[in-house]
């Protein structure tokens, strides 16, 4: 399953390059990695399934790369390759050559058909929920393809706020839902489902996960919004993939929890609601596409019924639905899409006389609507009647549900004869519109898939046994539902022929039914929708108006009484009363001189008024950190604390260049008084809270065990250790967001600018080689020629010096991020002594280059261990003897480091290019 993934993974890369190379015919070979799916599929269904791997992601966490193939994921992995694969070639002609963006369709489409592959084949909550998010992304940009297009810009954002905000309550309720089973395998969960109370709070919030994502009331108004994306989209997107993602986790976790209360009758009246109000409104619309999103929404509720029952008899009709209404409702809407490019007409009211003009495209038609509204011998009857049968239990709550089923039935009915109607009738008064060819490509997808609805029906017994793995991990033994055209019982067979019936008497007051239907349509969902979130944007504005002033000063007042209201809330209502506080005054005499130094800086920095007075005096405090911690023992964080505030030093007085020269106590908004106060309760509550803390503790402290983990590595030094062997992970991540970080915060300062390259010194014709070096950077009246010859003179010793403590980090003091910033500070040296134009002599790779290098050699490392049958950073080691040298102790360890220095140095020097040469720059720009 895993180079399934990866083979979709590779064809949304290379898609922009395909389409450009070949044009439209490109969505030839990015209809293989789902043809390849497809194969896969059928060969799993043949040889016997289920179908594992498991891949240990993160052992310690309990996370992992884990994938099964079941009967019930075979079948949507069908559903997702084959529907899928069929889409692709249909693309290759639905579309014109050259449309704009054709390339970013394609990559993106293929890219969501591997993210549903994956969530159906997912084991794990956490993956699966990776996957769903990945396919909410991708559906974002399918829908909203034409960037122009104001409504698809705004069905795109629709879709996405509703379905992220139904994903977010998934996760909150799959990370409730693992802890209470200890464990996060579906597999495993469905099993042995754990019970509780916060496990009803999960199934609840996963539900609302479920239901969201596949358009049930109250989120249905997305599911019609997304019809401005293009054909395919709908036909793969709203009719077979995506929409089915939260009917398939209601399949999947069904036989878990589909007994209890909070599951059961949310999903099935939800469903039954769904399904009454998207037939209803289907019976009105008169745009083909939007008559088939709000029948798919009704459909939808129907699965929805089914699968939130938690019967095996409604699940054997719902795997009978869950197939048929992938193939009717793709076909149709591929259908449409056909129709719309041969005549330019999507409104029923305008269409006439294609059945005649388009005979063939009318009998796969026929055969697909039949399909949907159930007849006989199709599919969509087999799933229906089975719908039927299972909920002839003789309850009461079965039997009413069965009612607004059988309802729900006469309104698809109707429906489905309006749509067949409107698109192939033929209309008085109306010339036939006139039908331009189009290619077999357009035409065979949904041809096949209807008549695959046709075919597959007399089959459809056979289809049950094989879901019956499936079907079997429902609790009880249900009443004998099965899948068959004839299922020998008369009384689902009387239900369809009511509904037929009902259906075909709606279809004949059409018109009265959609004046009634008009009249009677006071709230419409999708005005309600943005008339929230233009109230949520008022109160946004509102609420920021009160906490966002520009202030600093407030904002850190607001952030220092949050967290002391909440240190001050936990130790009044904490248990507080059971730890024995036992206070060491001091061990060394150098701790309190220099905690009284550092008290004493800090009140002369409440009394300055001179901003570089004031950033030298902050500084001071942060070397006196540094020496507490030289003072307890630890080198390397004094290292790299006393490198930090150098660096921190220098980012600060390039600020203040573009800041005013001094301040003034009437600037703050705030009292001296208060901010005096604020910064005690701040800090004896942050100070108790550790004491607390530390004197809270009951287990051995986990510091005992790093001396002999970091052995273990083969690392003399624990801290570097601890950074990259032991919590490698948090390293790369942190990393990644410094990373992060620092490109956001100095591109605002090069927000007004289109190019970032580097500004190299001018050249200078005839200037001798031997003195080139000492070739001016800095205007004459700025230059300081001993500070210049200096810095060039020191420079390469120090880039020497950090290299020397990267090499030295795992045994002795230093490591990629404390050589990192040194190597930085020699660039902070050339740029103080030369200017912009010196930096770019210095260091003459770009910044952004770096911190991509940096990263990748970082995550490329973290994966090695893969290849040798281990974890991610399951770093490799080797003992050489090296002669004249000795013994040489080689690691992954280093590289991964490496990729740490070079990361934190082209931070550095980013800060640099942006703080220090585009503001002087922008200073010589508004001197001149």
């Amino acid at each position: 399953m895993e180079p399934l993934l990866i083979l979709h993974a590779v064809a949304a890369v290379l898609a922009p390059a395909l389409v450009r190379r070949l044009g439209r015919d490109a969505f030839f070979v990015l209809a293989v990695p789902p043809v390849c799916g497809f194969a896969y599929t059928l060969w799993v269904a043949l040889t016997g399934i289920p179908v594992e791997s498991h891949h240990s992601f993160a052992p310690a966490l309990g996370l992992g790369l884990s994938f099964r193939a079941d009967a019930l994921a075979v079948l949507m992995m069908s559903l997702v390759t084959g529907v899928g694969a069929l889409v692709l070639l249909y693309c290759s002609r639905y579309f014109a050559p050259g449309d704009d963006g054709l390339g970013r369709f394609g990559g993106v489409l293929v890219a969501f058909a591997g993210a549903m592959l994956g969530l159906v084949v997912a084991d794990d909550l956490l993956l699966l929920y990776v996957f769903w998010e990945l396919t909410t992304v991708c559906s974002y940009l399918l829908i909203g393809h034409v960037p122009e297009s104001r409504t698809g810009r705004r069905a795109a954002m629709q879709a996405l706020t509703v379905t992220t905000s139904g994903g977010l309550a998934m996760l909150a309720g799959m990370v409730m839902l693992g802890e209470a089973a200890g464990t996060y395998r579906i597999s495993q969960i469905v099993a042995d489902p754990p019970a509780g109370g916060m496990v009803s709070a999960a199934v609840v919030l996963i539900l609302a996960g479920a239901l969201s994502k596949s358009a049930i009331f109250p989120f249905s108004m997305w599911l019609p919004a997304a019809m401005a994306a293009p054909t395919p989209v709908s036909a793969y997107l709203h009719a077979a993939a995506m929409v089915k993602a939260g009917i398939y986790l209601l399949a999947r976790l069904g036989p878990a929890f589909g007994e209890p209360a909070v599951w059961r009758w949310p999903a099935v009246s939800l469903g039954l609601l769904t399904m009454l109000l998207g037939g209803w409104r289907a019976l009105r619309e008169n745009d083909l596409k939007k008559l088939l999103a709000y029948g798919t929404v009704s459909q939808l509720g129907f699965l929805a019924v089914l699968f939130g029952a938690g019967t095996r008899d409604t699940a054997i009709a719902g795997v009978g639905m869950l197939a048929a209404h992938a193939l009717f409702k793709a076909s149709l809407f591929l259908i449409v899409g056909v129709v719309d490019h041969s005549t330019g007409i999507r409104d029923l009211r305008e269409l006439s006389g294609l059945r005649r003009s388009a005979p063939w495209l009318c009998a796969a038609t026929v055969a697909a609507t039949a399909s949907m509204a159930g007849i006989p011998p199709f599919l969509g009857f087999v799933g229906k009647e089975a719908a039927f049968e299972s909920l002839l239990t003789g309850r009461l709550t079965d039997t009413v549900t069965l009612a607004g089923v059988v309802a729900g039935s006469v309104l698809t009915v109707g429906y489905s004869a309006r749509f067949l109607w409107g698109a192939f009738g033929s209309r008085p008064g109306l010339e036939p519109v006139p039908v331009h060819r189009t290619g077999a490509a357009m035409f065979l997808p949904p041809a096949l898939l209807a008549a695959l609805g046709l075919l597959a029906a007399p089959f459809s017994g056979r289809y049950g046994q094989a879901m019956e793995s499936y079907t079997r991990t429902f609790p009880g033994p249900g009443h004998g539902t099965h899948l068959a055209l004839w299922t020998a019982s008369p009384v689902p067979l009387l239900l369809s022929a009511a509904a037929l019936a009902g259906g075909a008497i709606l279809f004949l007051a059409r018109e009265p039914l959609s004046r009634a239907g008009a009249a009677l349509h006071v709230i419409d969902s999708g005005r309600i929708y943005w008339a929230l979130v233009r109230g949520l944007e008022r109160f946004s504005l509102q609420l920021t108006g009160v906490t966002q002033r520009g202030s600093l000063p407030d904002y850190l007042m607001i952030a220092f009484v949050t967290a002391a209201g909440v240190e001050v809330f936990s130790l009044l209502y904490g248990p507080i009363t059971r730890i024995r506080l036992d206070v060491v005054p001091w061990e060394r005499v150098e701790q309190p001189v220099i905690g009284i130094l550092l008290i004493a800086t800090a009140i002369v920095a409440l009394r300055v008024r001179a901003h570089i007075v004031l950033v030298l005096v902050a500084g001071l405090t942060g070397y006196g950190t540094a020496l507490l911690f030289l003072v307890h023992g630890s080198p390397d964080l004094a290292l790299t604390q006393f490198l930090v505030e150098t660096l921190s030093l220098v980012v600060f007085v390039l600020v203040l260049r573009r800041l005013p020269a001094g301040s003034k106590e009437g600037r703050f908004r705030i009292p001296f008084g208060v901010r005096l106060v604020l910064g005690l309760v701040s800090g004896a509550v942050a100070a108790g809270a550790g004491i607390l803390a530390v004197n809270a503790r009951q287990a051995v402290p986990v510091g005992t065990l790093m001396a002999a983990a970091a052995e273990e590595a083969g690392a003399s030094n624990v801290v570097s250790a601890l950074l990259v062997d032991i919590r490698a992970w948090d390293t790369m991540g942190e990393s990644s967001v410094l990373a992060v970080l620092t490109l956001g915060v100095t591109g605002l300062v090069f927000l007004r600018r289109r190019t970032y390259s580097m500004e190299r010194p001018p050249e200078t014709a005839g200037t001798d080689t031997r003195t080139a070096w000492l070739s001016a950077t800095l205007p004459a009246g700025q230059r300081a020629v001993i500070v210049e010859v200096v810095a060039r003179l020191i420079f390469h010793t120090v880039v020497l010096i950090s290299v020397f403590l990267l090499f030295t980090g795992h045994s002795s003091v230093g490591g990629g991020f404390a050589g990192g910033i040194v190597a930085g500070l020699a660039l902070v040296i050339r740029y103080l002594a030369g200017g912009r134009y010196e930096l770019a002599v210095a260091a003459p790779v770009t910044a952004g280059v770096l911190i991509g290098l940096g990263l990748l050699l970082s995550t490329t490392t973290a994966f090695w261990g893969l290849l040798f049958g281990g974890a991610p950073l399951d770093m490799l080691s080797a003992d050489l003897t090296v002669p004249l040298v000795g013994g040489l102790h080689l690691s992954t360890v280093l590289l991964f480091d490496l990729g740490v220095y070079i990361t934190v140095a082209g931070m550095v020097q980013d800060i640099l290019r942006s703080l220090g040469t585009e503001l002087d720059r922008q200073i010589e720009e508004e001197a001149g």
